[in-house]
């Protein structure tokens, strides 16, 4: 089933009417094709409004505007019930006083019509999805009598069990321990790939994202900051923040500058950039982008060494660096070659992005451009549109350091602090003119 969003739009309005200052644009003009059958993970930080958008599209949330559509029929004002859909909650959801399995057959026990099962059609299919997420050992047990784990299983086989069009799942493994986590995952998605059903993963945990999704949304603040393959996001972001929140270890930032087509960190000039204007940029290497080298182009302070096995982790610092450390990863048959205090290395320009200090968009340099439009053709043949925000207006870093700064008292408080001040300020006059009155001083 192909979904469909146009120009989706969620405000919250301000619980003073009179004050619409307050309104929260938790969805800001939302446009995105979802392909039939294809597995879409919804991936950003809290707040940035992917669980509104899933219930939007589930018709638990009323959008402010836009239009949502499954195929070809709008089901913008359609009751969730009516849109053949699997849901499947964070908070699990379950009905206490039901067991296991009359949890499971609920969604079942509720067809009508043509779609009705027989009760033996019913328990199998129960059973089935039952073992398929392990739980069939616990079909007579209440939701209270099981771990949250276990309850969030028992939640995915109730939305898997009707076959829906559409699953929808809201974060549904982050109740669950590592390894059951890491299996799980791999369920849902061989079970996609069986049953073709469309599917929308919200997380926040980008591996969650990377791993099953056939591609990604990047959200931030209501906004859709790119789309594409997961691949494709991590190799080619759009803007500094995709950049940041993609990648485990995370992107290494420097302050940097193009000048005369060099780039430079700091004093030493690392690349070459030619066709870029002179700039000051942010300098984003991934960690598997440096190369050991004794004539390096860049130098760094060593602070330690992380063997990961196959792989070392060189932790280093730069004056020049954004980030507390930078990690470097090589390979584990360099470690001999780090000696004494600093560490030279030569970049990887395909793992090296520049970013505009002002708009935080990319600046594309040397074969990045050649790369980044293959990668917007392959995206049309499959039949994908390339969205990114570009126009220099998507929330931006900059503005979330700026909102942290602590903002002025007002009103009535601000009064009572001022006066509370003032008698502060009153108070030590009084006492220093007391000690000088003391030692004979005159004033």
């Amino acid at each position: 089933m192909k979904v469909v969003l146009q120009h989706l739009t969620k405000i919250f309005p301000s619980r003073n009417k009179k004050d619409k200052s307050n309104e929260v644009v938790a969805v800001n003009d939302f446009n995105l094709e979802i392909p039939d059958g294809k597995l879409i993970g919804l991936l950003g930080p809290s707040g940035c409004g992917k669980s509104t958008t899933l219930f939007m599209i589930s018709g638990l949330q009323a959008p402010t505007s836009g239009k949502i559509f499954f195929g070809d029929d709008d089901v913008t004002k359609l009751a969730p019930e009516n849109r053949g859909i699997g849901l499947v909650f964070q908070n699990y959801a379950l009905y206490p006083h039901m067991t296991v399995q009359q949890n499971i057959l609920f969604p079942l026990q509720n067809l009508k019509g043509e779609n009705r099962l027989s009760k033996e059609e019913m328990l199998k299919r129960a059973n089935e999805v039952a073992r398929l997420v392990q739980i069939d050992e616990y079909m007579n047990r209440k939701p209270s009598e099981l771990s949250g784990g276990q309850q969030q299983r028992v939640a995915i086989a109730r939305a898997l069990v009707k076959m829906p069009r559409v699953l929808l799942l809201d974060e549904p493994l982050s109740n669950l321990d590592a390894r059951l986590r890491l299996q799980t995952r791999e369920e849902i998605r061989r079970i996609q790939r069986d049953t073709q059903i469309t599917t929308i993963f919200v997380t926040h945990d980008q591996e969650e994202a990377m791993s099953i999704s056939d591609f990604i949304v990047v959200m931030k603040l209501g906004v859709v900051m790119q789309t594409g393959k997961p691949q494709w996001v991590y190799d080619d972001p759009a803007n500094l923040f995709v950049a940041k929140f993609l990648g485990a270890p995370p992107i290494n930032m420097f302050r940097g500058k193009v000048q005369d087509g060099v780039l430079y960190i700091g004093e030493e000039a690392v690349l070459d950039a030619a066709g870029v204007e002179d700039q000051e940029v942010y300098v984003g290497i991934r960690p598997e982008g440096f190369i050991l080298s004794r004539e390096g182009k860049l130098t760094c302070k060593v602070s330690g060494v992380d063997v990961m096995g196959r792989d070392i982790s060189v932790v280093s610092t730069s004056e020049n660096s954004i980030n507390p450390v930078v990690r470097s990863i090589i390979s584990a048959e360099e470690m001999g070659n780090i000696t004494g205090d600093a560490v030279k290395f030569d970049l990887k320009e395909h793992k090296v992005f520049l970013f505009n200090r002002e708009t935080e968009q990319r600046v594309y340099f040397g074969g990045q451009t050649a790369a980044h439009e293959a990668m917007i053709k392959a995206m049309e043949e499959e039949g994908q549109a390339y969205t990114a925000a570009l126009t220099g207006n998507f929330p931006r870093e900059a503005d979330d350091k700026a909102k942290e700064r602590p903002a002025a008292p007002k009103g009535k408080f601000a009064k009572i602090k001022g006066i509370f001040s003032k008698k502060e300020k009153a108070s030590k006059e009084k006492e220093a003119s007391s000690a000088t009155e003391e030692n004979g001083e005159v004033k």
